[in-house]
């Protein structure tokens, strides 16, 4: 029989083994994933301390990716972590995200395959449709990455304004849709042409330029400006 293993509870620990306190002491970079989440997750259960259920969040889910994917009622129901717990964590790694947008080093979309890039870790996996809208400043720089709606997606549930509605309020110069086929083809339907058409002509009435519409499959993407679709 094997011998069952010890756990520590976090205040168990020397000072300088706490993830607080190795954080003020060392800086964020010095902590591993697990340790970051912990910070996040605050209490533990008994046997099982917060750096542990971080571990295990790694582990279920395979990596911050994963949890990042997760949808928060996934994320919710695991063992030791409820609504509050995984509101934080989902709050936190949209922080990142938006930290990364916002400095000088914002991505810059030069062609489909940038956009594509930009997105594809995110958004390949994904078990259902979603569609996404990259926002851009005059050069071409992302502004931001806004989510408008998830599940079937057609040109008569798709609210158009909706996907305008975040690049009105940051002054975005243009935008490139872009939704994922989760069966991994990239194809265009009919229902993705027509959205894609009533796209361009809003845009046209709120003079913001519509530059593509990417579909994004299983590592690889289908451009409908560079196939012809819908743009002229």
């Amino acid at each position: 029989m094997s011998e069952p293993s010890v756990t520590f509870r976090i205040q168990d620990l020397p000072k300088t083994d706490r993830p607080r306190e190795r954080l003020a002491e060392k800086g964020a970079a010095a902590l591993s994933n697990a340790e970051l989440l912990a910070i996040l997750i605050r209490t533990g259960l008994p046997g099982e301390n917060a750096v542990q259920i971080g571990q295990r969040l790694l582990r279920d889910f395979h990596s911050l990716l994963g949890i990042h994917r997760a949808s928060f009622h996934e994320l919710s129901a695991q063992h030791g972590i409820g609504p509050a717990k995984a509101a934080q964590i989902k709050a936190a790694i949209e922080l990142g995200n938006r930290l990364r947008l916002e400095s000088d080093e914002r991505p810059i979309i030069r062609s489909p395959e940038d956009a594509f890039v930009l997105v594809d870790h995110e958004m390949s996996g994904l078990e259902q449709e979603e569609l996404r809208v990259l926002l851009l400043d005059m050069r071409n720089r992302v502004l931001g990455i806004h989510s408008v709606v998830r599940g079937s997606l057609n040109s008569a549930q798709v609210r158009v304004g909706e996907i305008f509605r975040q690049a009105v309020r940051l002054n975005a110069a243009a935008i490139i849709v872009v939704h994922n086929h989760p069966s991994g083809d990239p194809t265009p339907s009919g229902e993705d042409v027509a959205l894609t058409r009533a796209i361009i002509q809003a845009g046209q009435l709120l003079d913001i330029e519509v530059l593509d519409h990417i579909i994004v499959g299983r590592n690889r993407y289908a451009s409908l400006k560079e196939k012809g679709i819908a743009f002229r």
